[in-house]
């Protein structure tokens, strides 16, 4: 199993994945499609050629679902009970077609759930860069976690 179980983690524990990702064309078109996403920027070279981008403009959504995508084989794999929530998403700079992405995750809280004696709550960090360094997203994610030895009533 390659997720971690959460007695695993300690918080500031911090992972460089190791899979990156060009962007491509497709990636975007079919993240555009497929979310119903009509914009201009996203789908329309023309008008994104006369935006302030100069450019097609990479869907977000594409951009923080890979993020975490690519974190997951190292942190939740075969060990996530549920996904708790995403906070905090940001896209300081833009992604374009071709751009080359990287992902980082950091722990930044641990917690006992009180509900499952079975789980913990692991608060984590993401992070993409593109090529030149550039931070692209960052996002928190919740997430319960399972435990590798369920904790005893006292």
């Amino acid at each position: 199993m390659a997720g971690r179980y959460f007695e695993d983690w300690a918080v500031g524990d911090r992972i460089e994945h190791e899979i990156r990702r060009t962007v491509t064309v497709t990636d975007n078109l079919l993240i555009s499609t497929l979310t119903h996403n009509p914009q201009p920027l996203h789908i329309d070279l023309e008008a994104a050629r006369a935006s302030e981008f100069g450019q097609i403009l990479v869907n977000g959504t594409f951009t923080f679902a890979l993020m975490v995508g690519v974190s997951v084989g190292d942190t939740t794999l075969g060990t996530l009970v549920a996904n708790l929530g995403y906070d905090k998403v940001t896209m300081p700079a833009p992604v374009f077609i071709g751009d080359t992405l990287r992902a980082e995750t950091e722990i930044l809280e641990l917690r006992e759930s009180l509900s499952r004696p079975n789980a913990g709550i692991v608060t984590f960090e993401h992070t993409m860069y593109n090529q030149r360094n550039q931070l692209v997203c960052r996002c928190l994610r919740t997430a319960l976690i399972r435990r590798r030895h369920p904790k005893k009533d006292k």
